[in-house]
């Protein structure tokens, strides 16, 4: 019984550890998507200005501005996807609260039909049910209903910036590269800037998300490159034609 007791003693301080690994590693996930689209985005458009035959003024503004626009939009875009989830969630909680003031007999009698559906015996089930619900019945109901923590609600606030500024550090590595070489050569420098740091982006978020690394790398670094040289060829025929 001591075991027992120290097992689960054990297990419930490592629960909240787990979780809150699973939510740094998705801010991860999320930060290198937030840098990877970044880096293809400015690249892009600089690479395609650049190659129009633009002075080093007009990439400068055109750069800056895919930064700084790509960086609100990413960050707008996250507010309003996060804050929706945010109200969903807290209506979830909201509901179950009055769920449990209005009937909670019949609340425990759900929650031990939950934990009968895990395997366990009515008897252990029912006794689970009801230590659970005299510590806190709402946090019982919503972790084994919802899988869902009142302490864990996301921050659309802190999704944004997070956002932002992760397409900020990925965007900044192709704006520097298109203008601190030559103009002889900032083009194919940017290229390779580009191309190692989508595939430290890409082996990152295979480590993160547990997938095949050369699989996952190859997809990022081949839609990168393939961005590049769509807006290299564009820029170029319109900086021959004299368009650019």
């Amino acid at each position: 019984m001591t075991t027992e007791s120290a097992g689960s003693s054990t297990h419930e301080r490592a629960e909240p550890h787990a979780g809150s690994l699973a939510g740094r590693l998705n801010w991860l996930r999320a930060g290198v998507l937030g840098a990877n689209d970044g880096i293809v985005s400015v690249a892009a458009i600089v690479v395609g200005v650049a190659s129009a035959n633009a002075p080093t003024a007009a990439v400068v503004a055109a750069g800056s501005a895919a930064l700084v626009g790509g960086a609100i939009s990413m960050a707008l875009g996250e507010y309003v996807s996060v804050s929706s989830q945010r109200d969903s969630q807290n209506a979830l909680i909201e509901k179950e609260r009055a769920e449990l003031h209005d009937d909670p007999a019949g609340e425990l009698d759900e929650l031990t039909g939950l934990y009968r559906a895990q395997g366990l015996s009515e008897q252990t089930a029912r006794q689970v049910a009801v230590e659970l619900t005299k510590k806190d019945a709402l946090k019982a109901h919503l972790a084994m209903e919802l899988n869902l923590d009142e302490n864990d609600v996301v921050s659309p606030w802190a999704a944004a910036g997070a956002s932002a500024l992760s397409f900020i550090v990925g965007g900044i590595l192709p704006l520097l590269a298109i203008l601190l070489p030559p103009e002889s050569i900032r083009v194919p420098l940017t290229f390779a800037v580009v191309i190692v740091a989508l595939a430290a982006t890409g082996v990152t978020g295979a480590v993160l998300g547990a997938s095949p690394v050369v699989r996952a790398t190859l997809r990022v670094v081949i839609g990168g490159a393939l961005a590049l040289i769509a807006t290299f060829v564009i820029g170029s025929l319109l900086g021959t034609s004299g368009i650019g």
